[in-house]
C-alpha cells in the first residue's frame, strides 16, 4: 500500500494522517490507538519513531549568538526529604538553554559540574553573546569563555534584576512537567525521546505542528519492518 509517510505499511496515507493529526494534539498512544482502531503495539512503535526523528532534528541545531538563558532541572522520581534543589537524589538531571525570542535546547546530564555544563554551552552558543544564570558556581568561568555573563541569585530571593533573569527557561521546564505527568510515569529508557518530544512543541508551539510533522515525515519516511 502506497504511503509516501512510511514505508513498508499496511496502514493508507489517510489513515497514516489521522495518526499524525492525533499525535499532534499531544494524544497518548492509548487514545490514538482507540481513535484510529490500531494496534497499540503499532501505535507505540509509530509514534516511538516520530519521536526519534524529533530528537534528530534537535540535535542539528547549531551555535548561535545573541542572548540566551541557561539552568538546569530535575526530572523524576519525588524528592527525596532532606534533599532539595541540585543534588536531589533518583532525578534526572537536564540542563537546558534558551535563545530569548528563539528556541530552547536540552539535554540530560550525569551531574551539574563546570565539566558538564560549559561544554554544552560552547557547543550550542557563539562566544560574544550574553547568558544569563542563576548563581550556581558551575557558571562562574562563562566570561572567560568569552561570554558576557548576568546573574541572578535566588538563593537572595533574587529572581529578575532587569533584563537580567532565566524566567524563559523556567517557564519551558514548568510546561514540559505538565505535560510529562500525563503520562503517569516514563522509564528512563524513553526519557530522552519524551524529553526531545517537549523540546519540540515548545519551539514550535506557535506553528501547524501537524504540517511541521508531515513535512519531516515526508524527508524521512518511517519504516515499521
Amino acid at each position: 500500500m502506497k504511503n509516501k509517510y512510511c514505508y513498508r505499511s499496511r496502514i493508507s496515507e489517510a489513515k497514516f494522517r489521522e495518526i499524525i493529526k492525533y499525535f499532534s494534539l499531544d494524544l497518548e498512544a492509548e487514545k490514538i490507538a482507540q481513535l484510529t482502531n490500531i494496534s497499540r503495539p503499532t501505535i507505540n512503535k509509530i509514534v516511538t519513531k516520530i519521536r526519534e526523528i524529533i530528537a534528530e532534528e534537535s540535535e542539528k541545531a547549531t551555535r548561535e549568538s545573541g542572548v540566551f538563558e541557561v539552568d538546569e532541572s530535575y526530572f523524576g522520581a519525588k524528592r527525596v526529604r532532606g534533599k532539595r534543589g541540585r543534588g536531589a537524589k533518583g532525578k534526572t538531571i537536564v540542563f537546558g538553554l534558551l535563545k530569548r525570542d528563539g528556541k530552547v535546547y536540552t539535554q540530560i546530564i550525569q551531574n551539574v559540574s563546570r565539566k558538564e555544563i560549559i561544554p554544552i554551552i560552547k557547543g550550542k552558543i557563539l562566544e560574544g553573546s550574553t547568558v544569563n544564570s542563576d548563581g550556581w558556581k558551575s557558571y562562574d568561568s562563562l566570561i572567560l569563555n568569552g561570554y558576557t555573563h548576568h546573574r541572578v541569585y535566588h538563593s537572595k530571593d533574587e529572581f529578575a534584576r532587569g533584563k537580567s533573569h532565566i524566567n524563559g527557561i523556567e517557564n519551558f521546564w514548568g510546561i514540559a512537567k505538565v505535560r510529562l505527568a500525563k503520562f503517569r510515569g516514563i522509564h528512563k529508557s524513553h526519557f530522552y525521546l519524551h524529553l526531545k518530544e517537549s523540546e519540540f512543541r515548545f519551539n514550535y508551539r506557535y506553528q501547524n505542528i501537524y504540517a511541521i510533522i508531515l513535512k519531516l515525515l515526508r524527508n524521512n519516511p518511517l519504516n515499521l519492518s
